[in-house]
């Protein structure tokens, strides 16, 4: 059987992966071969019921079993491979193949991945034994909670606050917006506020379950590709002083480390979606006929399919080399992390809408897959960092980079 998901094979043999990472390839392209009817069910379903169906279907299956290294790593229950921990070119592999069989899939995966993380690499064992089985199992779901309206990309301008009691805990007040998850999440990772230093200095990030008192769901949002979506408000929020999650003072560290891991598998998913638009438009383009001729023999068909393949091609190459650098411990990853997502995303909303522009007015029809990845591929650009905000950071790594080089040559 021909499988759905069309990872670029020449891309999976060059070194930046090795035959586990091909293995894994070819078991989530097969499991995502045979959801049809798991897609079509939350695409009808509400995007709430939606998140909470896909994230328990993904940890029955074993695809989050990763997010609890306490379990040790091996494959999944039925012996096919699995992600293992801290592997970011497993965690991209699997992101491009979920974004090319179906958007809420990828973000199920991805909002949980992302919730987990924190805890994975900055969580004490009893803060691991109490949460990270359950979201590895898909029983306990998970949502980072670090933006708010008036701090989307700016880490640093975070108000909500967390201030000390008596007794050495903490009471949060204030709000976060556009979180997802944040209308069906078990468990809140927070970064708030806790000194009245300025900037990046005095935030700290907490573990809130979705049951404590004082936190409530503000409002649910409706977004273009419909998902879990809300703004959250703290209200007199206590929390007992275990639910620091690292140190206290260290929230702007631990959300950056997030940040600058997950913003390569952003771009990994906005391959996966131009991946499916192009391959929807070659598709098209082989079989419409324009003027008694297929519409790929014209030459601007010819000429608008190449350009996605030189993209396609350069996406899925800044996104390995970015998610190898990581694995290697390389430390200015980060800065292919950014340009990963920066090129993927970018050039995805460009694929997209050329496939829109082959397949003319039924590219436009609700539920068409076109149509979907239209409204689904526009939030990979604002968020985790919008477009702007990567130009800007990698801008600024140039000087350092030229310093590097002059000294080389001197």
């Amino acid at each position: 059987m021909e499988l759905i998901t069309s990872f670029d094979r020449e891309v999976l043999d060059l070194p930046f992966y090795d035959e586990g990472h091909r293995a894994l390839a070819d078991s989530v392209a097969a499991w995502c071969d045979g959801g049809t009817a798991l897609w079509q069910e939350v695409r009808e379903s509400e995007p709430d019921k939606a998140a909470v169906r896909l994230t328990r279907q993904l940890g029955a299956d074993g695809w989050l079993a990763f997010l609890d290294p306490g379990r040790g790593e091996g494959p999944r229950t039925d012996g096919s491979p699995a992600p293992h921990p801290g592997d970011l070119r497993a965690v991209c592999l699997m992101r491009e193949a979920l974004a090319y069989a179906e958007d809420l899939a990828d973000f199920a995966f991805s909002i949980q991945t992302l919730a987990a993380t924190p805890l994975i690499r900055f969580g004490d064992d009893e803060q691991k034994r109490r949460y990270l089985p359950g979201m590895a199992a898909g029983s306990l779901i998970g949502a980072f909670a670090v933006s708010e309206e008036q701090a989307g990309s700016d880490v640093a301008g975070i108000n909500l606050r967390a201030d000390r009691t008596e007794n050495g805990g903490y009471v949060l007040n204030g709000h976060k917006a556009w979180i997802a998850n944040g209308s069906v999440a078990d468990l809140y990772v927070v970064i708030a506020r806790t000194s009245n230093a300025p900037g990046a200095l005095g935030l700290t990030a907490f573990l809130v379950p979705a049951d404590t008192p004082g936190l409530r769901v503000r409002e649910r949002l409706d977004a273009v590709a419909p998902r879990s979506f809300a703004h959250l408000s703290f209200e007199d929020c206590r929390v007992p002083a275990e639910a620091v999650l690292g140190k206290p003072g260290r929230g702007f560290v631990i959300a950056m480390d997030l940040l600058e891991r997950f913003r390569m598998t952003v771009g990994a998913a906005a391959l996966g979606f131009a991946r499916r638009a192009a391959d929807t438009a070659l598709a098209r383009a082989r079989s419409r006929k324009v003027g008694g001729a297929l519409l790929i023999d014209q030459q601007l068909t010819k000429a608008s399919l190449a350009d996605m393949e030189v993209q396609l091609n350069a996406s899925a190459l800044l996104v390995a080399r970015a998610a190898w650098e990581a694995d290697r411990g390389s430390p200015r990853f980060a800065r292919h992390s950014n340009i990963a997502k920066l090129h993927a995303t970018e050039e995805a909303q460009r694929i997209v809408d050329g496939a829109v522009q082959l397949l003319g007015a039924s590219g436009v029809v609700r539920g068409s897959v076109t149509e979907r990845l239209y409204r689904q591929i526009r939030s990979l650009r604002i968020y985790e960092g919008t477009s702007e905000v990567m130009r800007l950071t990698i801008a600024g790594t140039l000087d350092a980079r030229r310093a590097d080089r002059v000294a080389h040559e001197v």
